[in-house]
């Protein structure tokens, strides 16, 4: 309506006002016409014009007149613009409207009163018109208020609701998770259907958030259902590694071929399976023992992750790698195992240089330590390859030697021939000795789990970041077509940044196509708000000022969930997005929901698994004497080189004095 037009229909309003009173006062004249005789307040023409009024019909009923005085009030009242106030409340409105219609349409009964007429007629007029002002007051005080949505929803929870997706999608490969959300204030439920994990799966969350609960666990019972063969990482054993026992022992059927469980225990040897992570077989080229070795190096030193390129740094990555390699060249490999290594690391320089030296492939690697040691500069050899044997001597153990220097099993799980369900067994107590080793057995796995023809497998680690997995941002983006999935569960993008380095955190944060996310703060809650995007909101603004109120709505893009929703989610309760298929294409990737479990019926499941089996029956002695076996083979091995050289210099030197007589 334009400024123009406002005087107008001001005046056509209380027009409509005036005639609502006075057709309201005529209904007082009329219908108390004796108290206003007694009062002298008649005339003829007063009477006259009641007379021909009262042919039309007004007063035919006792509520014509009232009902049309209270019609032309409302319509009065339809057009009013008040000053908008957001102070004024329903209850307010309600009461004085409510109030006014009931003295207005009941105050015919005071006319009932036993009293004389000009009383009785008193007190009607006064509560007909006491109600009369009250629906006015109602009336104005309606045209004032205003309907804030914002007042209702304070933390906007109802904007930021989104549509999810309620359809069950399952295909060979997927991970299906039932969950509700809360769209609009109504609760429906949905599905978290993760269709391909070979895209990978990041899972992140603050301790206690759920994330073992109600995905790790869950996701690994599908995982067995469909005949996957699993690499677990169980950072509190037994805690995962008793669920995936039995659940393999019920469900063996759902693989062509019956799988091998093993676990990797370095606490306690009678409940491990023994495995050799550098048996000679998978040591294809050199290069497989400089991944092995940065592997160890780096578990043992994890700050020397972000260090990478430095001298001190590369050097003893180098001189592990010339071990390594010399023990698989030497007899085929017989004494190719990490044992062996780290007690060969350990010999005097003299007879290890000398050793070393002989095998021609690493003597480019072995050359800056030899010639260091020549020169007589102990201080730089000392830095050199001090670090890796303190290092190394740390994973001196009896138990460590059990469980590498034999083989039980080996590394390719998925081989579709002897399929395997691996648990790596962590202890948190022990987590910098043992996780180094666990790393150089999950980078071995990822080598040679990722070739074509193989079986699908999933690897699963919880606590993600206590291990030290170099090139898993490649084995993501290499390993879909070979059918390995990756489920990457850790606390915190910063947790993950500090032990991995900010640009390979960033490349696996980013490289995942499906990431779940339960509470989490700062700079992971600001990662995940941004990939999950933002969605259309109304937003209301309010206006007040001297003269007027104004309300205005507008529809903008806002993150779906900020961070500070992401940073207040309960237990159970996760954000994030899913990836599809090319043939499986899902529209509404994004989630915000409430997984939903039966805790009664995992309880109960639970306490009806059976207990971890003894994989063999192990003494002390018994682990001693393989732990004394290793140091005298490398000790039988230095002696047999150290006497094969020397003998082969006094031959040549022989030789030459031979020739150089004749």
């Amino acid at each position: 309506m334009n400024s123009e037009n406002e005087p107008g229909l001001k005046k056509i309003l209380d027009f409509t006002r005036l005639a609502s009173i006075a057709i309201l006062l005529i209904h007082f004249y009329f219908y108390c016409y004796k108290a206003f005789e007694i009062w002298n307040f008649t005339a003829k023409i007063s009477d006259r014009f009641l007379v021909n009024l009262s042919r039309t019909g007004l007063f035919d009923t006792f509520y014509h007149s009232k009902l049309l005085s209270l019609g032309l009030l409302v319509i009065s009242m339809i057009g009013t613009r008040g000053k908008k106030s957001e102070n004024i409340s329903k209850q307010t409105i309600l009461f004085y409207i409510v109030t006014g219609l009931l003295l207005f349409l009941l105050s015919r009964f005071s006319m009932k009163i036993n009293e004389e007429v000009t009383v009785v007629a008193i007190i009607y007029m006064i509560i007909t018109s006491a109600g009369f002002l009250f629906i006015l007051t109602g009336g104005t005080i309606l045209s004032r208020y205003i309907h804030l949505q914002l007042q209702k929803d304070i933390f906007n929870e109802l904007n930021e609701t989104f549509p999810q997706e309620e359809r069950l999608l399952e295909n060979e490969y997927s991970l299906n998770f039932q969950a509700c959300y809360n769209f609009r204030g109504k609760k429906r439920k949905s599905f978290i259907s993760i269709i391909n994990i070979f895209r990978a799966c990041i899972l992140i969350g603050n301790p206690g958030s759920g994330k073992t609960r109600y995905f790790i666990k869950p996701a690994i019972k599908q995982s067995i259902e469909k005949g996957f063969c699993l690499m677990v990482y169980d950072w509190k054993y037994p805690d995962l590694t008793k669920g995936v026992y039995n659940h393999l022992r019920k469900n063996l059927g759902s693989y062509k071929v019956e799988p091998m469980f093993c676990v990797v225990n370095l606490d306690k040897p009678a409940f491990s399976h023994c495995c050799n992570p550098l048996h000679p077989s998978t040591l294809f080229d050199i290069a497989d023992a400089t991944e092995a070795s940065r592997t160890i190096m780096l578990g043992l030193n994890r700050d020397w992750i972000t260090k990478q390129g430095d001298f001190f740094v590369e050097s003893p990555i180098n001189f592990l790698t010339s071990v390594i390699w010399f023990l698989k060249k030497y007899k085929d490999g017989k004494y190719c195992t990490l044992p062996h290594a780290i007690e060969l690391m350990q010999e005097e320089y003299q007879n290890l240089f000398a050793v070393l030296k002989s095998e021609a492939e690493i003597e480019v690697l072995i050359n800056p330590f030899i010639s260091a040691y020549q020169n007589d500069a102990m201080e730089q050899l000392e830095g050199q390859i001090a670090s890796a044997k303190i290092g190394m001597a740390r994973l001196s153990s009896p138990q460590l030697y059990w469980v590498l220097s034999k083989d039980d099993f080996t590394l390719d799980i998925n081989n579709p021939e002897k399929p395997k369900v691996l648990c790596l067994a962590n202890n948190p107590q022990r987590q910098q000795i043992f996780g180094a080793v666990l790393s150089l057995y999950v980078n071995r796995l990822m080598k040679l789990t990722n070739r074509t023809g193989q079986q699908k497998c999933i690897f699963f680690f919880d606590e993600f970041s206590t291990l030290t997995v170099m090139g898993i941002d490649q084995a993501i983006a290499t390993s879909r077509s070979n059918r390995v999935g990756y489920f990457l569960g850790f606390q915190d993008f910063s947790q993950l940044k500090r032990d991995y380095g900010a640009d390979e955190s960033a490349v696996i944060m980013n490289i995942a196509g499906n990431v779940i996310c339960g509470q989490a703060t700062g700079e992971t809650a600001k990662t995940i708000s941004e990939r999950i995007g933002k969605i259309v909101q109304i937003k209301e603004s309010i206006s007040i000022n001297r003269t007027d109120t104004s309300v205005s709505k507008s529809a903008q893009l806002d993150y779906a969930v900020p961070p500070s929703r992401i940073s207040n989610l309960s237990s159970g309760e996760f954000v994030g997005i899913v990836a599809d298929n090319p043939d499986q294409k899902i529209k509404l990737k994004a989630f915000h929901a409430d997984i939903i479990d039966d805790l009664d019926k995992i309880i109960k499941e639970e306490n009806s698994y059976g207990n971890l089996p003894e994989v063999r029956k192990v003494t002390n002695q018994e682990v001693m004497e393989n732990y004394l076996q290793v140091k005298m083979d490398v000790k039988k091995l230095i002696e047999t080189e150290v006497a094969r050289l020397k003998k082969e210099r006094r031959e040549a030197s022989a030789k030459k004095n031979n020739d150089n007589n004749q």
